[in-house]
């Protein structure tokens, strides 16, 4: 992993008043592994961390802009790391099984996605400052 990830989520850490921990870096690390957003249940497989632990610690991490939370249409949400500690891309979301996955779409589309804050600030007076799509439907698992 680069360095720099773990550089950003310490001077995001920091601004927040909050302590870049070893836990907090190690739930960075598995995040970073992962190929696509995971579950609490997924990021605590295996360790020897409570599942209350976790889900404080990325809370934390959470509000201080390092990790992002993708809600399903399941019981639970699943999380990876920020765009800016990460990749740009966005989400298919099963409501059958409830896997997310990663996508990217294609380049015109998201050159129209990026201009969509502008047409929205126009005519709704709404400052957003960035876009994620995700989809809902049927992953081919479940098809």
């Amino acid at each position: 992993m680069s360095a720099d990830v773990h550089d950003l989520a310490a001077r995001r850490l920091a601004a927040a008043g909050q302590r870049y921990t070893p836990r907090r870096r190690a739930l960075v690390d598995r995040l970073h592994a992962a190929d696509a957003p995971i579950t609490v249940t997924d990021i605590a497989d295996g360790r020897a961390l409570a599942t209350s632990t976790v889900y404080r610690n990325l809370r934390v991490l959470e509000d201080a802009g390092v990790v992002a939370r993708i809600v399903t249409s399941g019981d639970f949400a699943c999380f990876e790391l920020a765009e800016e500690l990460g990749s740009h891309h966005h989400h298919l979301i099963c409501r059958n099984c409830h896997a997310v996955a990663d996508f990217d779409v294609p380049h015109d589309l998201e050159g129209a996605l990026h201009d969509l804050p502008d047409l929205v600030r126009t005519g709704t007076g709404f400052h957003a400052d960035r876009h994620r799509l995700d989809l809902l439907g049927t992953c081919a698992a479940c098809s």
